[in-house]
């Protein structure tokens, strides 16, 4: 690991992103360019004193999580991930498996979207990236442990994995998760990824494993979903689903129909939502 280039190139990446471009507030006039250290280590995930201390190239060997975070949260490329992993000693991710790593551009869309709630997720379920609204909406998913930031397992292991929706629209929610999952398994093959959530999940739950043997087959593209919220009560939203270039990382953005209950009930989110809250199940 060579701390004193990872902590140049850190400083380097920090410094040449702006608060718009994350989607922050810039705040009070600043004496430097670029992000503070607290606002990346709010964007990663990580405490402040753990990221000072890996500027100051004293810090600990990060985590190949945390370095994923790091890359995401300074909005670097591919490559500049893959840099960032060789400084830190690792190996980076191979470029031909499915891929965490969410590309600038398509996070740029995301921090645009202010006022309504919008998230980056994988075909399988990996939800990778979330906006200030979905945070509200759903909970931070990104506060969770890796494996419950999968929003299938969730949905089907954790008992409040569904507790988002009103009871009586789990059904629906359920069949449409399995569809989905095994138009992604047969599409993928060789790929041991979809295999093997499919393998957990049919060994777990026996609503997933019966939803299973009915082989339905359907890839999720536009819904109209109810969310019961504990502030604002229950929202209707459309939920648009868009393609990222290599068709495995999804755009899931909710809105509201303007003039409607839930459009008001949406507006008053974005007031009283963004306080911090406990985490809820993330749901897609």
């Amino acid at each position: 690991m060579d701390r004193t280039e990872l902590a140049d190139f850190l400083r380097r990446g920090r410094a040449r992103l702006n608060p718009s471009d994350v989607g922050l507030t810039a705040g009070p006039r600043r004496r430097t360019p670029g992000l503070r250290r607290e606002e990346v280590a709010q964007l990663v995930g990580m405490s402040v004193d753990y990221y000072t201390r890996l500027e100051q190239s004293r810090g600990p060997h990060p985590s190949r999580q945390m370095l994923t975070a790091l890359a995401r949260g300074l909005r670097l490329t591919d490559d500049e991930r893959d840099h960032l992993f060789h400084l830190a000693g690792e190996e980076p991710p191979r470029r031909e498996s499915p891929s965490t790593h969410v590309r600038p551009g398509l996070l740029l869309v995301l921090d645009r979207l202010h006022d309504t709630p919008a998230m980056v997720v994988t075909d399988c379920g990996e939800l990778l990236a979330q906006n200030a609204m979905s945070r509200a909406l759903s909970g931070d998913t990104s506060a969770r442990p890796p494996r419950e930031r999968n929003m299938l397992r969730r949905f089907f292991l954790d008992e409040d994995g569904g507790a988002l929706f009103p009871p009586e629209d789990r059904p629906d929610h359920a069949r449409a998760h399995v569809a989905n999952l095994r138009a992604v398994a047969a599409a993928r093959p060789d790929d041991p990824e979809p295999a093997a959530l499919v393998a957990e999940l049919r060994a777990s739950s026996e609503e997933f494993a019966a939803l299973w043997n009915e082989h339905e087959v359907a890839v999720r593209r536009f819904t109209t979903k109810r969310f019961q919220h504990p502030l604002v009560g229950l929202l209707e939203l459309d939920c648009e689903i868009l393609l990222g270039s290599d068709h495995r990382h999804h755009l899931v953005i909710h809105t509201a129909r303007p003039g409607t209950e839930s459009y008001e009930r949406l507006r008053l989110l974005k007031v009283v939502g963004l306080q911090d809250m406990s985490p809820q199940g993330t749901a897609r």
